[in-house]
């Protein structure tokens, strides 16, 4: 059993143990991906994964056959195809009970050069997954939403039911996807359930390119001694979440049973606030035994990054209540998890 498999609530891996289902992962070789296409296959799914490796690498799929080994790795099936191709939609929804829809151009500068193509993949792409999984018939469809719906709403902690303004082209394509999975439900009595995610980190995660998230980039850097980058004064706060309480989540969803919790939208996070600041002493804690070059390491201060919010924090109680959502690992558990992975040496 991997080690992602192991952390994941007992009751969830039985209730998915309990029967052999084929599930669609849009966006496998990903960051997300990739974890859930290891758990299911962890836990005796079948898996169909869908890709075009816009984000996404071979060496994450290779990497998932090598832990859950060939037995498990036989009851996968991978398409290389393209969610702005409704062809390669309904191919992937072919005979599939549930979908996760994880495949999109991530990250708020990406879409601020370039809104065109953030908007073609994260909004047409996700509508022809709805089409093609409506007219499969899926059982269960449910997709990555985002944290940055919340755009500049002062609130804290974030509710569901209360968003403001979105502050970038990325946000408003991760709402537009709430819109059309609430319009499915009401024309075509289409059941989607919508998780947005704050700010998830784990194994897997890209520290290459421009649009590398927060700590797999700062890690690398320390590592490499290379300078550290905080963008603001560092007293911006983030509910930073380990992907293993995403896969819970997401397999929560898929496998809800109760009426009241389709077709609804939820908070995927700890629950508690770190600041940059805070972050950067934890990554410099962790790494400090095996990299003694870090013993004066300091973070240069830069200007606020465009679009980005100042506070996020999310209340989770909606999740809890509803899916019965409890994160397993809060952002200190969660790197002790993943360190060894992002130390590893990279080809």
């Amino acid at each position: 059993m991997s080690a992602l498999v192991k952390v994941l609530p007992a009751a969830l891996k039985e209730r998915v143990l309990a029967s052999r289902q084929k599930w669609l992962v849009t966006g496998a070789a990903g960051f997300i991906g990739s974890n859930l296409v290891e758990a299911l296959l962890g836990l005796g799914q079948d898996v169909v994964g869908l890709d075009n490796f816009a984000t996404g690498y071979q060496r994450n799929l290779d990497e998932v056959e090598q832990i859950v080994g060939a037995q498990a790795w036989s009851r996968f099936h991978f398409i290389e195809g393209d969610i702005r191709s409704i062809e390669d939609c309904r191919k992937a929804c072919a005979g599939v009970q549930h979908v996760l829809h994880q495949a999109a151009l991530g990250s708020v500068p990406r879409s601020m050069e370039d809104p065109l193509a953030t908007h073609d993949a994260n909004c047409t792409g996700s509508l022809n997954m709805l089409v093609a999984a409506r007219d499969a018939k899926v059982r269960s469809f449910t997709y990555a939403a985002s944290s940055s719906t919340y755009g500049d709403h002062p609130g804290l902690p974030k509710v569901e039911d209360q968003i403001g303004n979105p502050l970038s082209p990325y946000a408003v394509t991760k709402y537009v996807n709430e819109l059309y999975a609430s319009v499915f439900a009401r024309c075509y009595g289409f059941n989607a359930i919508g998780l947005r995610y704050f700010n998830v980190f784990g194994p897997r995660q890209d520290p290459d390119g421009a649009y590398a998230a927060v700590i797999p980039k700062w890690i690398d850097s320390l590592i490499k001694g290379e300078s550290v980058f905080i963008n603001g004064d560092g007293e911006t706060s983030r509910d930073f979440c380990y992907v293993a309480n995403v896969v819970q989540a997401n397999l929560l969803a898929a496998t809800a049973e109760s009426p009241a919790a389709v077709n609804q939208v939820y908070n995927v996070a700890v629950g508690d606030r770190t600041t940059l600041n805070e972050l950067y002493a934890q990554l410099v804690t962790n790494l400090l035994p095996h990299y003694p070059h870090l013993q004066d390491a300091q973070p240069v201060y830069r200007e606020f990054r465009e679009g980005d919010v100042r506070h996020s924090l999310a209340d989770i109680s909606k999740a809890t209540a509803k899916l019965g959502f409890t994160p397993t690992q809060n952002i200190g558990q969660g790197l002790a998890l993943a360190m060894p992975w992002y130390m590893r040496p990279r080809a």
